[in-house]
């Protein structure tokens, strides 16, 4: 998306004049075992530091004439760690970067857009979790502990 946000009417404006940084410590993407098996992944850095996600937000109004803000993560090509996974990853974006991002004077979008590119496989990790992680009603730390991959094939002795 992030290679499109530029030209698509939802978020031209936005790329231009309402970018942010969203926070985290880890991602999840799941990988298809079979045609019914899925292993979900967490990815994050290698050295667990919090990082930062390019994001765009808008401001608008609901038809009862309540303002909405929302926002989105700006995706790209998958990094080597990533691309076994899933064909998408969102976009890291490296700190010496985030200024820039930031900046509400920086509306030349081709600029800030070389900071959307698949972010250093070397500095990061991941690792499978539990499928607990699939479920909306589990949001406790036993869905980003490191698990045994999910093994789609039955093993036959």
């Amino acid at each position: 998306m992030s290679e499109t946000a530029a030209e698509k009417p939802a978020f031209r404006d936005a790329m231009k004049l309402r970018r942010c940084l969203i926070p985290a410590d880890g991602f999840y993407e799941w990988e298809k075992l079979g045609t019914k098996v899925k292993q979900p992944y967490n990815f994050g850095l290698a050295d667990d530091a919090p990082f930062a996600f390019a994001g765009l937000w808008d401001r608008w109004r609901d038809p009862a004439g309540e303002f909405i803000e929302t926002c989105t993560i700006l995706t790209t090509k998958p990094n080597v760690l990533v691309a076994d996974v899933h064909d998408r990853m969102p976009a890291i974006l490296p700190p010496e970067d985030y200024e820039l991002w930031l900046d509400p004077g920086m509306t030349r979008v081709d600029l800030v857009a070389d900071s959307l590119k698949p972010f250093d496989s070397r500095l990061m990790k991941k690792y499978p979790v539990s499928t607990r992680v699939n479920h909306a009603d589990n949001d406790d730390p036993e869905c980003g502990r490191e698990v045994p991959v999910v093994n789609a094939i039955p093993t036959m002795f």
